[in-house]
């Protein structure tokens, strides 16, 4: 199963960091929390991604591009050019960096992958939030349904986006209101490919029109993940993460 991963927001809010680097690359524990989310899939051998870039998109090329020398030890034979890889961080993903515009907004983003992606189930999530969720879980859960998506509900300390739930099927919802009941989404989404079809353009905001609609039309359901999520908005939330994983104490690890 196909992930997409959206990584080409601008990350205004954490500005401290973003002038300089794409959000999905600020560091936890000396990795971008871009490599902590795709180790949260790989657990589950869920290891062909579609990251979906924009802003300082070449950065996250980069990291990729580099990724075995950056991540091992290896010897350089001067006069030969040759390089030998001594493997420490040996991963078995398959990346896929994809380009969809500095400007596009997220359901944009994820329009552009359609062609990409097929006539297939995948799995899509933000670039900035980890958790302990089961991925096998979420999967099962969104096949016995049989609707067209299952977004992950989380219960954070703070006001976000508000998903209304009735035995599990999403009735509203609403990007960034004072939540009333505790649930908001977490991304950690699955979708059947014919949402591609509620996606208008580059300037269409998944949160919006997207889900709004597949609620109204009775495909949204929600999966209730009474675990860790963390979504990494600010400098206090990216201190947060680091001190959990400096005390290995990170629960999505």
């Amino acid at each position: 199963m196909k992930v997409i991963i959206l990584a080409g927001g601008l990350g205004t809010r954490l500005s401290e960091y973003t002038e300089f680097t794409p959000k999905p690359m600020v560091m936890i524990g000396g990795k971008p929390i871009l490599w902590h989310i795709m180790k949260t899939y790989a657990k589950f051998e869920l290891k062909d991604f579609y990251i979906a870039l924009g802003y300082k998109a070449k950065i996250i090329k980069e990291f990729f591009l580099n990724y075995r020398t950056l991540n091992s030890d290896f010897t350089v034979n001067l006069l030969s050019g040759s390089i030998d890889i001594h493997q420490q961080d040996a991963v078995d993903w398959k990346v896929n960096l994809i380009d969809t515009g500095l400007n596009s907004m997220t359901g944009g983003r994820v329009k552009k992958m359609q062609n990409l992606i097929g006539n297939e189930t995948f799995l899509l999530t933000y670039g900035d939030a980890v958790a302990d969720i089961n991925i096998s879980e979420l999967i099962k859960f969104h096949r016995n349904h049989g609707k067209m998506v299952t977004v992950t509900a989380v219960r954070p300390e703070a006001r976000f986006g508000e998903l209304a739930i009735e035995k599990n099927v999403v009735t509203s919802f609403k990007e960034k209101p004072q939540t009333t009941k505790g649930w908001i989404n977490g991304g950690y989404f699955v979708v059947e490919p014919e949402f591609f079809n509620l996606i208008t353009g580059d300037d269409t905001i998944l949160e919006k029109a997207p889900l709004e609609k597949a609620a109204q039309m009775g495909e949204l359901m929600s999966y209730q993940h009474e675990g860790f999520w963390q979504c990494m908005d600010t400098k206090r939330d990216k201190e947060l993460l680091e001190g959990l994983w400096e005390a290995d104490n990170a629960p999505w690890k």
